[in-house]
């Protein structure tokens, strides 16, 4: 089991709360240096494991640093603290994204992420709660994150809790049914701090989400299943800010599709498909890590 960085907790509420206070402008600034710097570690990371899924793990990263630093009440150090916010990542092939937010708010040490995919390393391809603090459930099969969402949810609920649940999911896991039984559920019981984000980055593996199994209508579906729905640019760091900062406006769960890029922030992975799981060369990296530090 991996420990939290000493004083890691205070740290990170005065972050959040000097985010909270910062005129938008300066704090959006400050939410997109620490994506970067996010996506830079991840890069490392594959590049030095030879394996991992670098494209969808940078169409999430301003989500994460979002959440993560401005948004989620989380204690690093009392990583099961009850009355945390709960953060479940259904696309966990995007773990690189996650680990790499975790070290930055000081849930591990950054010196961990060097382990990642070692042999008898916590840091796998998907995420194990048993292994890593700050994470709520294992995830990998696709389809799994929204319904154990609707639980924490629905548990809060319960307990009178007015925590708030947040899912990320990917577009092409939206093609599995379990999905679309959750929503039905979040809406019948009305779990109002309930926000699923949607990382529509319009591919999956191998191919675009549309070639495969269309999603679309996605918002009508998302809707007509129950849920407050909109539009909202996934790299729009304000604008991602607002929305998951906001308070719940009626008894309705939060549906936000973020229109992301895969690959955002390295040219010649932007929208291209095969950087799906695909690890860059020496040459590649270097050239990545000098556009990511720009």
């Amino acid at each position: 089991m991996l420990s939290a960085v000493p004083g890691a907790t205070s740290r990170l509420r005065d972050l959040r709360s000097e985010l909270r206070a910062a005129a938008p402008a300066d704090r959006a600034t400050r939410l997109c240096d620490a994506a970067r710097e996010i996506r830079r570690r991840d890069l490392r990371m594959i590049a030095r494991a030879g394996q991992g899924h670098i494209g969808g793990d940078f169409s999430a990263a301003d989500i994460l640093a979002v959440l993560y630093l401005a948004v989620l009440d989380l204690d690093p150090e009392h990583p099961d603290w009850p009355e945390r916010d709960r953060y479940i990542q259904s696309k966990g092939h995007a773990s690189g994204a996650l680990y790499a937010t975790l070290a930055y708010a000081g849930f591990f040490a950054d010196a961990d992420l060097d382990t990642y995919m070692e042999p008898l390393s916590a840091l796998n391809g998907h995420p194990n709660r048993r292994k890593i603090p700050g994470v709520e459930t294992n995830t990998g099969p696709l389809g799994h994150g929204l319904p154990v969402a609707v639980g924490a949810a629905l548990a809060a609920r319960l307990d009178g809790s007015t925590r708030h649940t947040y899912v990320l999911t990917g577009d092409g896991e939206l093609q599995e049914g379990s999905n679309w039984e959750a929503a039905m559920s979040a809406a019948h019981y009305k779990l109002n701090r309930l926000t699923v984000v949607v990382d529509r980055n319009r591919f999956q593996q191998g191919a675009p989400t549309e070639g495969t199994n269309s999603l679309e209508p996605l918002a009508d579906k998302w809707t007509a299943f129950g849920f407050r729905t909109r539009h909202i640019d996934g790299h729009d760091h304000e604008a991602l800010f607002q929305a998951l900062s906001a308070e719940p406006a009626d008894n309705r769960p939060l549906c936000l599709i973020a229109d992301t890029v895969k690959g955002k922030g390295v040219s010649f992975m932007e929208d291209r498909v095969e950087w799906h799981h695909k690890v860059p060369s020496a040459d590649q990296t270097a050239a990545a890590l000098e556009e990511l530090s720009r």
